[in-house]
Parts: structure tokens; C-alpha cells; sequence
């Protein structure tokens, strides 16, 4: 029992024993790779050697696309690996210690740096420990919140594609003592922006030759192209302005007596203008290139402009003073006969038949007077009527006396003016006829005075009408014109993006 127990504490032992060598000999191997170790040298057995270093990244994510500013802020993975030949070991000599850790500096690292960045640390990355195995392979890989200066074109705004570039080389060494190899751009791990869709990410490795040294400086420049996801911009830009610029076509529709035709001009005017300003605040200050979404509200404040002005000539029309100048030949000609005739409009009342008075003896009372009903047979036997003009009672002559056939009857016609009205005048004794012709005259100029004023009345309403109707036709014209000018700028316009239609299929659609 005795012996058995012995055993088991020296199987226990000794497993103790060989687990606890790790610790012993990662300290002998650390003191061992560091005892001649020199960090500024770099690691190469002969000094002519080419030293390469594979350069590849990890995108985690678009952070942010500062449209204002130009700058591109990303979440990256830089990989770095190259060969160190003083740092290998045989494993045989060190059991178990497969691969070590180096804090960056300690032992010597490419100083690979993004030449376009926008940090205000220049570099960004967090140093992490670099991991080297028994074949001196060392892997390096920082993580780093990137910001990098991106030219974005905003020409195509909001369907728009941008292809930012980052671009990683040596700050100081060239080609003839370190050369990059491109890896490719891993983005399994990539988390879906809002606002960009990532198309793709490529690399491409690139030398150049500057003004300070004979040798070529080797970089690896990475490209990403993102398209801007419209449906935000649509849902809150375009389709309010498409609807504020469908209201403009509203003013046409108002009627001038309403009084609000400018007012609803210059409110869709502001509507524009406010809109127009939130895009100025997004857009960069850059005179390369309008915006799409610039040069459609532009277009579209210009259309309202005019509808404005042409809102300002349908009221001068439709409010004409009837005593100013009349209308002239060629307007009529061209709005009341040409277009009115284009846009199938008729003036009010065309239709209405005026059945003319072909019997001029059943007359109004105004316009003549029948003493007949009211004269005496035995008068009317011995009387004449004369027939007076309103207009000529102090020049009074008789035609040709006639006698009628059935009363006796002589009928006198006092020739006036054309066009007068006339009245029948019992011919009687020279005292009664003097009394009737001065009450006659007075009754006969008030008449005319009264029937002169519904003539000039009749005249204005005439010709306010007339105005009037030019307005309607303009109104209907410019409706018109402006519609298809508004149309066609918004699909000429919106449609002229290149990935209009891949942008609407899956942003609007999906």
C-alpha cells in the first residue's frame, strides 16, 4: 500500500514537472533571442538582401463619408508579415515554446504608415504584440480607426459612387531594401453601413520614384468603391421637392380673384430655397462640380420663378382698366383666336343664341310712347302722330304724308340720328304740342342718358371680359408649358446618373 502510494506522488510529480517547463523555458528563450538583438537592424543575413513584407488589411467597417470635409473614416485590420532571421530557434532546444510574443518595440518592424491620412496622430493604429514563431514568420496585425482624405465627387449626389483610396507604404525604406507584397482585402468580417454599400475593395501594388532618391518606393494602394443608398435622400429631398414643384402648377389652376396666386408662387419659391439650403450644408464648397440634386432644384426654383412672373402678367390681364389702352390686334389675333383655339377654349356665353326682335312695334316703354291708349276717339280722328327721333325734336320736318287705312291716321317721321330709337307724337294744337315737346325733350334726354350709360357699361363689361379671357388663356398655356418643362427636367435630370436605375430597383424596391 505503501509503494502504491509512492508511485502515484511520483507519476504526479513528474507530470508537474514536465508542465511547469514552459514557464523556464520561454524566459531562456526570450533571454536568448534578445541577448544580441538589436531592433534598429534590419533582419536580413546580408545587407544587399531584399527584405519583403506582405501587406495585406481587414475591413471591419465605414465608419463615416465626411462629404464637407472629404475625409473617409474606416475600422481596419492591418496584416503585416515578414521573416526575421534572428529570431529563430530550434523547438527541440526550448520544448514546447512553439511561438513568442514581442512587444512592436522591442525587436525591429516595417514602418509601414498610410500616406493619405487625415488623423491628426498621422498614424492611428494600436500597437498590438507581434507573434513570432520557431521560423522567425512574424505576424503583425494592428487594428485602427483610419480617417484618410477621399476626393468625393459629388456630381451625381444623391446617386452617386465614390472610390476611396488608402494607401499603405515604407516611409523610409525604398524598393532596393524592402519590396511590399499585396495581399488580397479581407471583408468576411464586414459590418453593413446604413448610408454605403460596399461594391467592392481591390488592391493594386504600385512604385514610384521621387525627386529625393534613385530608388523606387513600393506601396500598396487599396481601392473602395461604396454607392450612396438613396432611399433617405429620396424619401427627404427628392420626393418633397418633386411635390413642392408639382404645387408651383397649382398657381396656374388659381383662380385671379382669389388673390392668392403670388402668394402660393413665392411660398413654393421659399419651400425651395429652404431645401436648397440643406443641400449646400451637406455638399462640399467646390466649384468642379453641381450636384445632381443642386441643378434639379435649381431648375426647378427657375420654373417657379417664371411661373411667378407669368403669374404677375395673368393678373395684369385678368385686372385690365377697361379705359386704358385697348387690346391690341396681334394679342387678340394670337390668344383669343390662335391658342384659344390650340387649347380648345371657348369664351363664356359663344354658345348663347340672342333671338333677334324682327317686330318694332312691340318696343319697350323707354323706348317709344303710345298716346293712343290714352287719346280720345274723337281726337284720334282729327290727329295726327307723328314719328320723332329722340335726338332731333328742335329740327322737327314731316315725310310725306300718309293716311292710314284703317284709322285715318297721318304719320310723320322726324329723321334723327341712325341707330336712334324713335317716338310717336300725337299732332294736336300748337300749345299742347309746345308743352309735350319740352316735357318730352327732358324725358327723352334723360333716356338717352340712362341708355348711354348701360351702352358704356355694356362696353366695359365687354372688354374686361375680353382681358379676362386672355388670362384664362394664358393661365391654361403656361399650364401646360410648365408641366411638360417639368416633366421633362425631372426625368431628363434624375435619370441622367448613371446607376439611376440600380439605384431606385434597390433601394426603393428591396
Amino acid at each position: 500500500m505503501g509503494l502504491l502510494n509512492f508511485l502515484l506522488f511520483l507519476a504526479v510529480a513528474v507530470f508537474t514537472v514536465k508542465v511547469s517547463l514552459q514557464g523556464p523555458n520561454q524566459r531562456r528563450l526570450y533571454n536568448d533571442l534578445l541577448a544580441n538583438y538589436n531592433p534598429l537592424v534590419r533582419p536580413v543575413t546580408n545587407d544587399s538582401q531584399v527584405l519583403t513584407v506582405q501587406l495585406g488589411m481587414s475591413l471591419m467597417q465605414i465608419m463615416d463619408v465626411d462629404e464637407k470635409n472629404q475625409v473617409l473614416t474606416t475600422n481596419l485590420w492591418m496584416k503585416l508579415h515578414w521573416n526575421d532571421c534572428y529570431l529563430r530557434w530550434n523547438t527541440l532546444d526550448y520544448p514546447d515554446v512553439h511561438n513568442v510574443r514581442f512587444p512592436e518595440h522591442l525587436i525591429w518592424k516595417p514602418d509601414i504608415l498610410l500616406y493619405n491620412s487625415a488623423d491628426e496622430r498621422f498614424d492611428a493604429t494600436f500597437h498590438t504584440n507581434i507573434l513570432v514563431d520557431s521560423g522567425g514568420n512574424c505576424s503583425y496585425i494592428p487594428p485602427g480607426i483610419f480617417k484618410s482624405t477621399c476626393y468625393i465627387d459629388v456630381r451625381w449626389f444623391p446617386f452617386d459612387i465614390q472610390r476611396c483610396d488608402l494607401k499603405f507604404g515604407s516611409w523610409t525604406y525604398g524598393g532596393w531594401t524592402m519590396d511590399l507584397e499585396l495581399l488580397e482585402a479581407d471583408i468576411s468580417g464586414y459590418t453593413a453601413n446604413g448610408e454605403w454599400d460596399l461594391v467592392e475593395v481591390t488592391g493594386q501594388k504600385n512604385q514610384r520614384i521621387y525627386d529625393c532618391c534613385l530608388e523606387p518606393y513600393p506601396d500598396i494602394t487599396y481601392t473602395m468603391v461604396m454607392r450612396r443608398r438613396t432611399l433617405f435622400y429620396g424619401l427627404n429631398l427628392l420626393i418633397p421637392c418633386v411635390l413642392i414643384s408639382t404645387l408651383a402648377l397649382l398657381v396656374f389652376l388659381l383662380p385671379a380673384d382669389s388673390g392668392e396666386k403670388i402668394s402660393l408662387g413665392i411660398t413654393v419659391l421659399l419651400s425651395l430655397t429652404v431645401f436648397m439650403l440643406l443641400v449646400a450644408e451637406i455638399m462640399p464648397a467646390t466649384s468642379d462640380s453641381v450636384p445632381l440634386i443642386a441643378q434639379y432644384f435649381a431648375t426647378t426654383m427657375v420654373i417657379v420663378g417664371l411661373s411667378v412672373i407669368a403669374t404677375v402678367l395673368v393678373l395684369q390681364y385678368h385686372h385690365h382698366d377697361p379705359d386704358g389702352s385697348k387690346m391690341p390686334k396681334w394679342t387678340r389675333v394670337f390668344l383669343l383666336n390662335w391658342c384659344a383655339w390650340f387649347l380648345r377654349m371657348k369664351r363664356p356665353g359663344e354658345k348663347r343664341v340672342r333671338p333677334a326682335c324682327h317686330n318694332k312695334a312691340a318696343r319697350s316703354s323707354l323706348n317709344s310712347l303710345d298716346f293712343n291708349a290714352s287719346t280720345p276717339a274723337s281726337q284720334t280722328t282729327n290727329s295726327n302722330l307723328l314719328n320723332v327721333g329722340v335726338s332731333g325734336l328742335e329740327r322737327l320736318h314731316y315725310s310725306t304724308a300718309a293716311t292710314s287705312s284703317d284709322s285715318g291716321v297721318l304719320c310723320g317721321r322726324l329723321v334723327g340720328r341712325a341707330g336712334e330709337d324713335e317716338l310717336l307724337l300725337p299732332t294736336g294744337h300748337s300749345s299742347f304740342g309746345g308743352r309735350m315737346e319740352s316735357d318730352l325733350a327732358k324725358l327723352l334726354e334723360d333716356v338717352q342718358y340712362i341708355a348711354k350709360r348701360f351702352r358704356d357699361q355694356d362696353e366695359d363689361v365687354s372688354v374686361c371680359n375680353e382681358w379676362k379671357f386672355a388670362a384664362s388663356v394664358i393661365d391654361r398655356l403656361c399650364l401646360m408649358a410648365f408641366s411638360i418643362f417639368t416633366i421633362l427636367c425631372t426625368i431628363g435630370i434624375l435619370m441622367s446618373a448613371p446607376n439611376f436605375v440600380e439605384a431606385i430597383s434597390k433601394d426603393f424596391f428591396n
